[in-house]
């Protein structure tokens, strides 16, 4: 039997889960983000743009999604039925609306009419921002803590709604719609790359605002939460996290006031990333807050060291296939251009 007793395989399967989960979230994101742009972009012929702009590299980024929660699903099984359980209509919502957005997508360019072609861009937008806001309730129904007896579920079925998960919703769909709208400086021109940057500032401006209100409002719902972020040598640790964040934001509106077209995007990854960072300082060593640690809910060892060698081959050709459609489709995206 396969096993590899010199590695901690929980915490390295731990971390590939992690790189999953934020490069959906970063990559997914911004596509989502166009999407959820519609609502201000009523022209059909910068629709066209921004889809076509997304259009080669929308499937391979969610292929980041299966591969997080396939992981989950054979690596941690206990947590994998302990958030499946508690987060059911969040995560059911979330892949609903990311089938209903992808039928939008493809359907929406074989509208003959008119006004086929308009329902299903609203489709396209309402399973965009559908899906983007359960994203947000699951986010804030773990970060609240999960009630956990005997290794099951013991809380009830709408646990996951309160106010602070209803935030993280919101502040989701408003962070992916940044990173929308930075793609579409980075990917576009004329008009509606104008338009982005306007979109862009003030996104960037409620961006920033609900990453201060998630995170002080986070540690108030975990002691543990709380002393990590404000009490010492934690906050040694802690406190480069919102600097950086303070300092990004500077690079960003700096280089969105100066027309450059790439730098917005990656600043607002950094935003991500960061944030990502700061949840994980937040959590470890827990997958479910506050009982389940990664260990507790590891497979045996023999199962995490077979997985470990089939996702050593996989890895690297998801993010070689995914780094040669973002190669091969690059440049600005104009009118008339067909990627689909």
């Amino acid at each position: 039997m396969l096993t590899l007793p010199f590695l901690d395989l929980p915490l390295i399967w731990a971390g590939l889960i992690v790189v999953a989960v934020v490069a959906y979230v970063m990559l997914d994101g911004f596509d989502l983000g166009v999407g959820i742009l519609f609502a201000v972009e009523d022209d059909e012929d910068d629709r066209d743009i921004m889809v076509n702009s997304i259009a080669p590299v929308w499937d391979g980024n969610e292929t980041w999604l299966i591969l997080g929660g396939g992981g989950l699903f054979a690596v941690f099984p206990l947590a994998y039925s302990v958030i499946m359980t508690a987060m059911y209509p969040t995560i059911i919502a979330m892949l609903l609306c990311l089938v209903f957005r992808g039928v939008a997508f493809e359907y929406r360019f074989k509208a003959v009419t008119y006004r086929g072609k308009r329902i299903w861009d609203v489709a396209f937008m309402l399973g965009s921002g559908g899906a983007a806001f359960a994203q947000g309730l699951t986010l804030g129904g773990l970060l609240q803590g999960v009630k956990v007896t005997e290794r099951a579920y013991a809380g009830g079925w709408f646990d996951w709604l309160t106010p602070f998960s209803i935030l993280c919703g919101v502040a989701v769909v408003i962070g992916y719609s940044l990173l929308g709208a930075a793609w579409l400086i980075w990917r576009t021109e004329g008009g509606l790359q104008v338009r982005a940057r306007g979109h862009a500032w003030w996104l960037g401006v409620a961006t920033l605002i609900f990453i201060d209100v998630v995170s002080l409002w986070s540690p108030m719902l975990n002691p543990a939460f709380a002393e990590r972020w404000f009490t010492w040598p934690g906050v040694a640790l802690t406190s480069p996290v919102p600097v950086l964040i303070v300092l990004l934001a500077w690079r960003f509106f700096v280089t969105l006031r100066r027309g450059s077209d790439a730098a917005p995007l990656f600043c607002a990854l950094g935003w991500f990333l960061l944030c990502f960072v700061g949840l994980g300082i937040s959590v470890f060593p827990d997958l479910v807050p506050p009982s389940i640690s990664i260990w507790d809910a590891a497979a045996p060892p023999q199962s995490q060291a077979f997985l470990l060698v089939g996702a050593a081959v996989l890895l690297p050709l998801i993010i070689a296939y995914n780094a040669y459609a973002y190669w091969v489709f690059r440049g600005k995206v104009v009118a008339g251009a067909h990627t689909h």
